[in-house]
């Protein structure tokens, strides 16, 4: 993935009611590799990796990257917030020359169904405002993720298309922090 571009990082943590949004450190390794070893977390993302690979090839720090957020609940790692920029050879854009900032999330299953993934992108999405005023956000899922499609709707994305990718229908949708008229 491209660098999400000139943005201080980190930033200071963003609080919402529940949940701090911050930079990883080396006690999120092990939520980290839960979320990329878990088969329910991985069903529309490619499928688990393996646990000892991931033991292995996981940094000690792992995603201290600008763009991700650790989602945190009571001192606890819950799940990661991401922005990236899509790559320009991927199916779905809406700028010209590609590159749109865009975002993910994975939450561990006990974090499922409390609205944290609703509260934590939101939050991301109005650092992201505020960080990058104007740019337009994309967000990628695959039409049989119902939950997934659901909060991408939740969160203000507006279908844009339907494509084919990693053989499976995706749905693919913008969000702009810049008022809509009409």
């Amino acid at each position: 993935m491209a660098e999400l571009g000139p943005v201080v990082w980190p930033p200071a943590p963003l609080r919402t009611g529940r949940l701090v949004l911050r930079e990883s450190s080396g006690r999120d390794r092990a939520a980290f590799i839960d979320l990329f070893a878990s088969s329910e977390v991985r069903t529309y993302l490619g499928g688990p990796r393996p646990r000892a690979v991931l033991e292995k090839e996981m940094p000690e720090v792992p995603g201290r990257t600008p763009g991700v957020f650790v989602a945190d609940h009571d001192g606890a790692t819950i799940g990661l917030v991401t922005f990236d920029r899509r790559d320009a050879e991927r199916p779905g854009h809406v700028c010209p020359g590609a590159g749109e900032a865009e975002l993910s999330y994975m939450l561990l299953p006990r974090a499922w169904g409390r609205g944290y993934a609703f509260e934590a992108c939101s939050a991301a999405l109005g650092w992201f405002a505020d960080a990058f005023p104007g740019e337009p956000v994309v967000l990628c899922t695959q039409v049989a993720n119902d939950r997934s499609l659901g909060l991408a709707v939740k969160l203000g994305f507006t279908a844009v298309e339907r494509f084919e990718e990693f053989g499976a229908e995706q749905w693919f949708g913008v969000w702009s922090s810049v008022p809509r008229s009409g």
